[in-house]
Formats: C-alpha cells, sequence, structure tokens
C-alpha cells in the first residue's frame, strides 16, 4: 500500500500499527501522525533497530495492508447515501403508518 495512502488515514491505521510494534505508545502514534520517517525514528527509539531494519519492516507493513487487504478503513457514507437511507427509511415509516390508518378506518366503517 502506497504510504500515503496509509498517512492520509492514519487514524483507521493505529490499531494495526499498535498491533504490529506493541511498544508504541499512543503519545507515540499522535507524534507520528503517518509520517514515515517519524515511525522509523519511534522503531529504532523503542526497539533498538536500526534504521534499515525500521524501513523494511514499515515497508513489509505496507505492503501487507495491500495484499490483505488490511486494515482497509471503512469509507463514510456520502450525504447522498445518508439522505437516500433517511428517505427510505422515512418512507417505511410513512407506509407503515397510512396502513394503520388503513386498518382503523375499516374497522370504524364495519
Amino acid at each position: 500500500m502506497n504510504w500515503d495512502v496509509i498517512k492520509g488515514e492514519w487514524k483507521q491505521f493505529n490499531g494495526k500499527v499498535r498491533e504490529k510494534w506493541g511498544k508504541l505508545t499512543d503519545d507515540d502514534l499522535t507524534v507520528i501522525g503517518g509520517m514515515k520517517d517519524q515511525l522509523v525514528g519511534k522503531l529504532q527509539e523503542r526497539y533498538g533497530y536500526a534504521k534499515d531494519q525500521a524501513e523494511r519492516e514499515i515497508d513489509d507493513f505496507a505492503r501487507d495492508c495491500d495484499t490483505n487487504n488490511q486494515p482497509t478503513p471503512a469509507k463514510s457514507p456520502s450525504v447522498g447515501e445518508r439522505t437516500a437511507d433517511a428517505l427510505k427509511s422515512g418512507a417505511k415509516s410513512v407506509g407503515a403508518a397510512l396502513e394503520a390508518a388503513g386498518h382503523k378506518v375499516k374497522n370504524l366503517a364495519d
């Protein structure tokens, strides 16, 4: 996976990064902020890695994210999708209300 994608969706990747490198703290992840060079430095600091080893691990992580489709951050529904869902829900509610009203009118007529 392209590191720019990981950087752009850093908050969604935090869990996978912590899963892979458990010694990283929440503060570390905040400082890293999706910047690859910052992650390299933190891995050197926390794990005693040489720079090239840290870079290899990060590249492997990014590649694994791509080949496993993990993590694939969920995309937020668009405004249009949310509007369509709300309209469908509203239509169902209106339909149910009309059906109930129809039963009441039928009962009154009987």
